[in-house]
């Protein structure tokens, strides 16, 4: 990236997380020959950390690019540009500093070394984590002081440790010197306490930990809360963005935008991986394709940081791992109640008699993690009145069987309800209507008979719900049409749905209706008429439905219809109409129907229209 230059002031950049090997790599660099020799060992090397003297570190610079300690005060002589130099600017924390620090001279490269990705991303390089076989020699290095694990030693707790750092190198030094010459039994002892999310020692704790910490304090309390609130999700998984939307809305009182924001922010700063769903459009208006990782290690800070003073005082009552029982600390302090407005829960299999007595008067988000096919809800929810954000999420193997549901009447502020991998209750005309119920989230769930019972009137049941999303569920067959009536509703997701096949036909009464998703439905083969009825449909996808034949006549009806995604549909022809589709600005199907949409693209103007090639894979999730 340093080569093939022109004469023209450049400006590169290293980015990666806290203690990836950054400024090693960029040390590397500067006594690098290759380097030295294309920049004729006119090479600057300067940290810039937490609380640079800004105007000190521009005086170096300065300095260096005019070649003499003379001051010129801002304006640079006309000599210099002649000659290629390499300004490297270590530890760059924010925009601004970096702004002050650079001069606009021909023949000048900037490389900036940042946590944050301060760089245009087309020129900045992500230091990339070791593989297992590096991460286990760098350790091996700092533990035995060679590069392989000695013989007689487990190689299993080598590789139990290597594991917890997730390919960190700072993480891998400082655990390899703080068992240095330790025996094998406290080993054991330090596998367990990492597994816990807690530091090895004192060591551990102030090289590692503290330094991540001491990054932290860079972000706004907002954006620094949500970091704690990773915390929450186990170790190791994929999160989607809806979940951590929601959760950051409710507690931190966000817009749904602003909460986005604030994670790409963290992901910027690398604190966490943002990923997208490939099988998904960049024009999409929903964030369910968008998933969020994070490093363990990161994960650890956050916990660590999370379960500093009293249990009942805590801001987020938290398991690091799954554990078959409560925390027994938990049980000693259940003598008062608990001052968390973030639990989460990660069990295996509970029954009543695994779950004691606990009191949540402020509890605003409820995470129940488990892996089992039978799972009892604790009680204690009945006692939750303010939650407002429930998530169920079974990581076993196969849809569990939840008990002590429906949900107690107490819960009337939930706003937002996520099931994953579990049977859905079957809904009865006896059940208490979740009035304040906004999103409803059904994820790789049995739907059972819940929606086939003409008794059951859902719109009673959710009368405020706006978005509901329902994906990989294979026993749905039809929505109820009585989800016709609830008149708030805006958003409609039904994807990976392999035996729906129809839409209800009453689905014109959804006057609020904006987004209909209907991703990979195979067997769908057709779309009702009443959709042309539709006063605020804005987001069509219909992609990957590939029994879909046609769409209405009337299409063209919809005058606020801005977005079409119908990749790999079998539609042979437009209907004519869609000339009258005046608000359309984009469309994404596949390359072979292009043809299909050229009147249409003439009659409306900046229609964009984007090719895409065949693909289509129902693959379903590991998790």
């Amino acid at each position: 990236m340093l080569f093939n230059l022109n004469d023209e002031a450049r400006i590169i950049g290293i980015s990666g997380m806290i203690g990836s090997g950054k400024t090693i790599l960029a040390k590397e660099l500067a006594r690098d020959e290759e380097v030295r020799g294309h920049f004729a060992n006119r090479v600057l090397f300067l940290t810039v950390s937490q609380s640079p003297n800004l105007e000190e570190l521009r005086s170096l610079i300065r300095d260096f690019l005019t070649g003499h300690e003379a001051g010129f005060g801002t304006a640079l002589p006309e000599s210099v540009g002649h000659t290629r130099k390499l300004v490297i600017l270590d530890d760059v924390r924010t925009r601004e500093s970096l702004d002050q620090l650079m001069f606009n001279i021909p023949g000048t490269t900037t490389l900036v070394v940042s946590q944050s990705k301060l760089v245009d991303p087309r020129t900045t390089y992500d230091v990339e984590l070791l593989n297992e076989h590096d991460a286990t020699s760098l350790f091996c290095l700092s533990a035995f002081n060679q590069k392989s694990v000695p013989s007689g030693f487990s190689k299993s707790l080598v590789k139990q440790v290597v594991g917890e750092s997730k390919g960190l190198p700072l993480s891998l030094k400082v655990l390899g010197a703080s068992l240095n010459d330790r025996p094998e039994t406290y080993w054991a002892i330090a596998v367990e306490r990492l597994s816990r999310g807690e530091p090895v020692d004192e060591t551990h704790e102030s090289k590692v930990f503290a330094q991540i910490e001491a990054t932290l304090e860079n972000l706004d309390p907002k954006t620094k809360e949500c970091f704690l609130d990773m915390g929450a999700f186990p170790e190791g998984k994929k999160i989607p963005v809806d979940v951590l939307i929601n959760m950051l809305v409710k507690i931190h009182d966000l817009e749904d935008a602003a909460a986005f924001d604030v994670l790409v922010d963290l992901a910027n700063r690398n604190l966490l991986t943002l990923v997208k769903d490939p099988t998904f459009v960049a024009m999409g208006t929903s964030y369910y394709d968008i998933f969020v990782t994070q490093h363990d290690v990161l994960r650890d800070v956050a916990l660590h940081l999370t379960n500093r003073g009293k249990v009942s005082r805590r801001d987020r009552l938290l398991m690091p791992k799954r554990e078959t029982m409560l925390p027994s600390e938990w049980e000693r302090s259940n003598d008062e109640p608990y001052n968390a407005r973030v639990v989460s829960i990660h069990t295996g299999e509970m029954t009543e008699m695994d779950w004691f007595d606990m009191d949540f008067p402020k509890a605003e988000v409820l995470i129940v993690n488990f892996s089992s096919d039978n799972y009892v809800l604790p009680p204690f929810i009945a006692k939750m009145g303010m939650l407002r954000v429930f998530v169920i999420i079974n990581n076993g193997t196969s849809p569990a069987h939840l008990h002590d549901f429906p949900i107690p009447t107490s819960l009337t502020n939930l706003r937002s309800l996520w099931l994953e991998r579990v049977h859905v209750p079957e809904l009865s005309s006896s059940m208490i209507p979740l009035k304040n119920l906004h999103k409803l989230y059904l994820i790789i769930c049995k739907i059972n008979n819940s929606f086939d019972q003409t008794a059951i009137d859902i719109a009673q049941i959710f009368p405020k719900l706006t978005d509901i999303t329902i994906d990989y569920c294979d026993d749905l067959a039809e929505l109820p049409s009585t989800i016709c009536g609830i008149t708030s509703l805006n958003s409609i997701s039904i994807t990976n749905c392999p035996n729906i096949k129809e839409l209800p036909k009453n689905i014109s009464k959804l006057q609020a209706l904006q987004l209909l998703r209907l991703y990979a439905c195979p067997e769908l083969k057709s779309l009702p008429v009443e959709i042309c009825e539709l006063p605020r449909l804005v987001y069509v996808d219909i992609s990957h439905c590939l029994s879909l034949s046609s769409l209405p006549e009337k299409i063209g009806n919809v005058r606020t219809l801005e977005k079409i995604d119908m990749r790999e549909c079998s539609l042979s022809s437009i209907p004519s109409s869609a000339v009258s589709l005046t608000s359309l600005c984009y469309v994404t199907c596949y390359r072979e129907a292009l043809w299909m949409w050229k009147e249409v693209e003439k009659a409306v103007p900046g229609l964009r229209i984007e090719a895409t090639e065949k693909w289509f894979n129902m693959t379903w999730p590991d998790e």
